[in-house]
């Protein structure tokens, strides 16, 4: 008797609690239901609204110059954190990769509290330290652009699963190559920028798609917890928006066409450092 796959689970998992919510959201998206009554298909009025909103479209900019930022930042902490901690042993290696994992084992809402409190103009230890370095005060709770650096700062530190995978890939690679750099008298900055990081581009490429989707889904915490979308929507990204159109509105089926399209957006961004990983390929194989 043939025994079912070990990743039966799984996908059975993954059908309940993705493939059914997402296949029901696609339905909703094309209808006009407040939760009170039967869904009332409208067709593609949600489409046609969707387009006219200026608010949706704000948030997207928010969302996107967000990603923009802490993307780049997430990866360089990583993986700078790897190429640190790879080669270190004993208690300064165990206390290194306990620093760069202990954020992501906090929960969201516990960090996002942790860091309203950090930013508080008020008595925030970070404002405090601004005033007596003599920098000045970017308003991070009380100004926009103040407001979306807070945000950035919250969400930037959290790269424990990116830090695992980069130190693994890191260690994957054969301590023969580097030793023969020492031998031929080649410098550690040679090593790391013709050896280490392109062996670690495939490993980079997929930590980054998965960090552009990270940064646009869990956004939400810290927008709703510090920010609370503030101040003037400086903050305001997809997510929160599309929880305040289901729960605070009740636009359940308008809210299901943010969601599906915000799925869309997401996966094209996400896609983008594929394409130009396989540009960048295509390239160096023509000058070959």
């Amino acid at each position: 008797m043939r025994r079912p796959p070990l990743a039966l689970p799984y996908l059975l998992g993954s059908a309940l609690l993705v493939l059914a919510p997402l296949v029901l959201a696609g339905a909703l998206a094309f209808t006009d239901y407040f939760g009170f009554r039967a869904p009332e298909f409208t067709g593609a009025d949600n489409l046609v609204r969707l387009t006219r909103d200026r608010t949706f479209w704000a948030a997207v900019g928010v969302s996107a110059l967000v990603a923009a930022v802490v993307v780049p930042f997430r990866l360089l902490l990583a993986i700078g954190a790897a190429l640190l901690l790879a080669r270190r042993r004993g208690a300064t290696s165990a206390v290194g990769r306990t620093s760069a994992y202990l954020p992501s084992v906090i929960p969201d809402a516990a960090w996002a509290l942790l860091w309203l409190w950090i930013l508080n103009p008020l008595y925030g230890p970070l404002p405090a330290l601004l005033d007596v370095l003599g920098i000045p005060d970017p308003g991070f709770l009380t100004t926009p652009w103040g407001a979306r650096l807070g945000l950035v700062l919250v969400m930037a530190f959290q790269v424990g699963e990116a830090f695992i995978v980069a130190l693994a890939a890191r260690t994957a690679i054969p301590a023969r190559l580097h030793e023969a750099i020492e031998v031929e008298g080649g410098s550690a900055w040679f090593a790391m920028t013709r050896v280490t990081l392109p062996l670690m581009v495939p490993i980079v490429l997929v930590l980054a798609v998965r960090d552009v989707v990270v940064v646009v889904q869990n956004a939400f915490v810290p927008a709703l917890l510090v920010t609370d979308g503030g101040p003037a929507n400086a903050t305001l990204t997809v997510p929160l928006l599309i929880y305040r159109r289901a729960f605070e509105y009740g636009e359940f089926g308008y809210a299901s066409t943010l969601s599906l399209t915000l799925l869309v957006l997401t996966g094209i961004a996400a896609a983008i450092p594929l394409w130009l990983a396989a540009r960048l390929a295509a390239r160096q194989r023509t000058r070959a």
